[in-house]
């Protein structure tokens, strides 16, 4: 497999989620504002959206979307148990938490990587990030994981967004138990080596 990403970016919850699985693949990075890979490629050739994650398949096909993409590498490697059974009630809590992130915090988060976003469209944002965070502060009160009792591709995902607070000046201060959750999730091997590869340490 090869997973096309552009370091620090969603990308890296499939990149943390990779190495988690212990599954064979390679990295290719992506100049977003050229839609050039590392080794030359057309981007939009691979992935028509133009953004990333797009993580081609042992037998070609390619796969898009930040929430597909960790559910399948997930279900790839099931010893890892990174998410429960497909079609289990906890499956689906699961997915619960995974929309929610990409939802409510990943788009909420997004204004402030454009600079042509203007103060009013930021300042709804942050009034909608506000809320948003603070309702997974509360779920994150008397928990270490997003969903269960183990690591799961959700908290690769939080982990991954939360981190964007620190590049774009939303500071945590007001959440701790997000605070904990990034310091704790940070502390495994899989996050720090998907770090390293991607020059973010």
């Amino acid at each position: 497999m090869k997973l096309y990403l552009k370091p620090g970016s969603c990308a890296m919850a499939a990149h943390i989620a990779l190495e988690e699985a212990e599954l064979t693949y390679e990295i290719e990075t992506v100049d977003l504002a050229t839609k050039q890979t590392a080794s030359g490629e057309d981007y939009l050739t691979i992935n028509p959206n133009g953004y990333v994650p797009a993580l081609v398949l042992d037998d070609g096909e390619v796969m898009t979307e930040a929430v597909a993409i960790l559910l399948y590498i997930a279900n790839q490697a099931p010893e890892a148990e990174m998410a429960p059974s497909p079609g289990s009630k906890a499956y689906f809590e699961l997915l619960s938490h995974l929309v929610f992130i990409t939802t409510e915090l990943h788009k909420n988060f997004s204004p402030f990587f454009k600079p042509n976003s203007g103060d009013t469209w930021r300042a709804i944002a942050q009034k909608n990030l506000n809320a948003r965070l603070s309702l997974m502060n509360k779920h994150l009160a008397s928990r270490d994981y997003v969903a269960g009792e183990r690591f799961s591709v959700a908290d690769a995902y939080l982990f991954t967004v939360l981190s964007w607070s620190r590049v774009v000046h939303v500071s945590l201060s007001p959440w701790p138990h997000l605070q904990r959750f990034v310091a704790h999730i940070a502390e495994r091997e899989s996050v720090q080596r998907a770090m390293q590869a991607e020059g973010l340490k």
